[in-house]
């Protein structure tokens, strides 16, 4: 089997998996079995138990398997993808801050669409997601392409999955949440307000924590592009 294959198949092993445990059909059985806490934890072991060989196996094989296309890798280009990474890094650390209706840590109430709501209602899965496309414009090889498309298509595919089994649990409330927001990052009218209202913290970590791992990347891989 080459990486390239291994590589989609633990993505879709990923994907299927968080949506069949996550569905309306599955979800509630094995929580009145198990309980609320032993549901998260098989959550979160099934899942680094894909993920783990996932990012192991494409570690073994990055910029394997025939350039699909090539960006000449140059200060403006390398800059260019630390500003798109950064973007990312800000919208998951915005998503923790004050979390959205749509992750699980957030309550059930209403929610006022202010700062990162504005500009996307999945800030956590699309920071992922945007990551992931910043990784596209200089990795291009066809194991680099199954790996970091991944991450945009499970933020899209997941997202959408989401909504459809919150709207029949969360109610009117909810509802009236997706409406007011968007769904894909920076496509709202209130987006640019969005910015302005996030808070200091979200700028001071999303950005240091860029830094940091621009920093880690070149001893942790060891490889130019980031």
């Amino acid at each position: 089997m080459s990486p390239s294959l291994e590589i989609v198949l633990l993505w879709l092993a990923f994907g299927t998996s968080h949506i069949a445990l996550s569905s309306n059909a599955w979800r509630p059985a094995i929580v009145a079995r198990t309980g609320s806490l032993a549901f998260q934890a098989l959550y979160s072991v099934l899942a680094l138990a894909i993920f783990v060989p996932l990012v192991s196996v494409y570690l073994g094989h990055r910029h394997g398997g025939g350039w699909l296309w090539t960006v000449p890798i140059t200060p403006v280009s390398l800059w260019i993808v630390y500003a798109l990474t950064t973007v990312g890094v800000l919208l998951l650390v915005a998503g923790f801050v004050t979390p959205s209706p749509t992750s699980i840590s957030a309550g059930k109430g209403p929610v006022e669409v202010r700062g990162v709501h504005r500009i996307t209602r999945h800030p956590v899965v699309m920071g992922f997601g945007w990551i992931g496309l910043s990784h596209l414009v200089l990795n291009a090889s066809l194991n680099d392409v199954a790996f970091w498309l991944g991450f945009p298509l499970f933020a899209i595919v997941g997202a959408r999955h989401q909504e459809r089994r919150m709207r029949v649990t969360r109610g009117p409330e909810f509802a009236a949440y997706l409406d007011a927001t968007p769904f894909v990052p920076f496509t709202g009218r209130g987006s640019l307000r969005g910015v302005a209202e996030l808070p200091p913290l979200v700028w001071v970590v999303g950005i240091g924590l860029a830094a940091g791992l621009r920093w880690l990347h070149g001893p942790l891989f060891h490889a130019p592009a980031p």
